[in-house]
């Protein structure tokens, strides 16, 4: 089986499993187009790990979502089931312990640290994707999905600590609002990115975020 070949047959895996409405397919590609962007900056980067790495990093997003108790991480869940697409699919075993390196250490709340450039590259571009314009139209596809309020939180530590469990993973999506991701994790994210050009990329984006959040709000205190 060709290289493309493995590519297409997990294109269309990703497809069929991920229907929420920002961990889609779409997203999927604008991470892959992220990865392959950074790479170009970096040196010595394995392709043949990091593409099926960003195909399938999301894999086991839709569990994470339908689990209210926030025990499932779709990252260590995700690459426990890419283990076994790729065993399908022949890779070798040197190449899914790379992989399964990948996934397992792109989530922003799991903990577990990118050692590989892969790894790396893979973490920013999952995290750019959450900021910016991109950020902000997938931030209200999730919200409209799982029917959180337009509101702002006043007291975001009492909302902390009832609704999320280890490493800040939600119990509640629903509970959830873009005003408490925007505080909780878009602001952060520059700073936790690892390459150059995603930083970068990252500054600029997080500004136009900001810009919006702060009009937002305003708005919706009426004092604009």
């Amino acid at each position: 089986m060709t290289t493309k070949m493995k590519y297409e047959k997990i294109i269309k895996i990703v497809q069929d499993k991920l229907t929420c409405s920002a961990h889609n397919l779409d997203h999927v590609f604008r991470v892959y187009n992220l990865c392959l962007l950074l790479a170009k900056y970096e040196k010595d980067v394995d392709l043949e790990v990091l593409i099926p790495a960003s195909l399938l990093h999301d894999i086991a997003r839709v569990e994470e979502s339908e689990d209210k108790t926030g025990k499932i991480d779709h990252a260590v869940l995700g690459s426990v089931v890419a283990e076994n697409i790729l065993r399908k699919l022949e890779y070798e075993e040197e190449q899914i312990k790379a992989i399964k390196h990948c996934i397992i250490t792109h989530r922003f709340r799991t903990g577990n640290e990118p050692k590989t450039i892969e790894a790396k590259i893979l973490f920013d571009a999952d995290k750019l994707d959450v900021i910016g314009a991109s950020g902000i139209a997938r931030t209200f596809m999730l919200a409209g999905q799982f029917g959180q309020r337009l509101t702002v939180n006043d007291s975001l530590d009492e909302y902390i600590q009832a609704n999320t469990v280890q490493n800040g993973r939600l119990k509640d999506v629903s509970k959830h609002t873009p005003f408490i991701e925007y505080e909780v994790k878009f602001k952060k994210v520059p700073n936790k990115l690892y390459t150059e050009k995603a930083k970068e990329i990252g500054r600029e984006r997080l500004e136009f975020m900001d810009q919006y959040f702060n009009r937002l709000k305003a708005e919706i205190k009426g004092s604009k």
